[in-house]
């Protein structure tokens, strides 16, 4: 192993990383919202629910990102 496959190894670990830990906070911020808005109006909960699911998509390009830096190595 060189210094290489380790520096691989840490840009994939921070690409998972750091786009989950985006995503949950976004994902707070946005669930609280959507619960406050659904107390106030329950038609509101199917996008809701959309609005809570988007940022997950972060996270799938993180480790999307991740993968592609190991397979390149």
């Amino acid at each position: 192993m060189d210094i290489g496959t380790g520096l691989v190894a840490i840009g994939a670990g921070l690409a998972v990383g750091l786009a989950a830990l985006g995503s949950g906070l976004a994902q707070a911020r946005i669930g609280a919202a959507a619960i406050g808005a659904i107390a106030e109006k329950p038609e509101l909960t199917g996008r809701a629910i959309l609005l809570v699911a988007i940022p997950e998509t972060l996270v799938i390009l993180g480790f999307a990102v991740a993968a592609m830096t190991i397979v390149l190595l």
